[in-house]
Parts: structure tokens; sequence; C-alpha cells
């Protein structure tokens, strides 16, 4: 599956590029899903930040600047470009953009240390996945959470770990998989309420996470 391009509208399926370091472009603002920032070094790949909906990536732009930075889709997203405004002044932007960098910094920097498992917990949380309630969740609801989740090797590369130590991680955090096919609910979509959900998610669930671990 391909990115669907039109002038105002992006659309991608996980791990498509949404664009690359060096390139000049608008500013696009998440829609849906999520994208991850990358730093590129040859054939190594740094994860630098996510964005999540209603973020704005490639501000640099604003200043007339390349990317500098690649972006990608870490889960199925939407994108639009962010129009300039009439009088050519980026400041609202560029102020959105400042306040965004600190907090999705403080994010990365909990995707990045701690244990596996608080990793993970504060990757499903910004996902918009309600952690309190995955200790009574049906089995076939632990499937669709699986499927809605990036590759294992996208996530450990997110969480710096190795693939099976989140293999093994996961099976902590979710119930066991199911063994008949049968309905299940959906899992809740992201949306741009996903950050506002991640609070009470990850303050509930870091305490015992940390001692589990």
């Amino acid at each position: 599956m391909t990115s669907v391009f039109s002038s105002v509208e992006l659309v991608c399926a996980s791990q498509q590029s949404v664009f690359v370091a060096g390139e000049f472009g608008p500013v696009w603002r998440v829609v849906q899903g999520m994208v991850r920032l990358d730093r590129h070094s040859g054939p190594f790949c740094q994860p630098v930040q996510l964005a999540l909906p209603g973020d704005l990536i490639g501000t640099e732009s604003l200043c007339d600047q390349p990317y500098q930075l690649g972006a990608s889709a870490f889960t199925p997203c939407q994108l639009e470009v962010v129009p300039r405004a009439p009088d050519g002044l980026p400041q609202p932007l560029l102020q959105q953009a400042l306040l965004q960098h600190l907090h999705r910094s403080q994010d990365m920097a909990q995707l990045r240390t701690g244990s596996v498992l608080q990793r993970l917990a504060h990757l499903l949380a910004l996902m918009g996945l309600d952690l309190t309630a995955l200790d009574h969740a049906q089995s076939g609801e632990a499937d669709v959470i699986r499927q809605a989740l990036p590759a294992l090797r996208e996530v450990a590369l997110l969480v710096d770990a190795k693939t099976e130590t989140v293999c093994r991680a996961l099976a902590q955090l979710l119930p066991p998989r199911s063994r008949k096919g049968r309905p299940v609910r959906a899992v809740r979509e992201w949306s741009a309420a996903a950050p506002g959900r991640l609070a009470s998610a990850w303050a509930a669930n870091v305490a015992p996470l940390g001692a589990a671990a």
C-alpha cells in the first residue's frame, strides 16, 4: 500500500514515508494516527520524536528551511497541509510548535528510559488505549490491540529494546491471545483526545509496572 496524496491531504499506511530530510515542503498537521520523526545516518535510523493527532510536523518550512528529519507513519495515519496565514506571519504556528516540542521531548524520554514495561505502557497510553482496563479485557480484545500495534521491530526500535524483549513485555501487559474466533469490541480509535488520556493512564500504571519489572 502506498501513500495517497492530494494538494491538502496525505493518507499513509504504516511505515510509509511522509517526507525525507532535505526536502522542502509545507507544514503538516497529523489528523489521525501517529508519525515517527527520524534522523538517518547511513544505514542507521534513530527515532527522535513521535507526532500525535493535532501535532505539527515539518515546521522548519516556516523558516524557509528544508526538513531536518525524515517522517514516516508509525501507524496508519492521515495528515493535512497547514495553510499559511494571510499576512504570512508564522508566529502562532511557531508558538504551537515550541510547546509541542517540549511535550513530545518528554514523551520520547519516557519511551527510551525506565523498564521496557514502563516504556510500552507509555506507548500504549499515547495510542489512546485505556491501560487501567487491560486487566479486565477479554482475550479477543487483546488480539485487536496487538493488531493495532506496528510491527514488533518498529516498536522495539522506538523503545530502544530487543524485539524478543518487547514480545515478552507485551505478553505481561496484555491478556493472552484468544484461541477461538469470536466478535470483539473495536479498539478505541486514535484521536486528538489521546494525549489527554495519557496522564491518567500513565499515572495509574507506572508504579505497579515499575514494581513488577
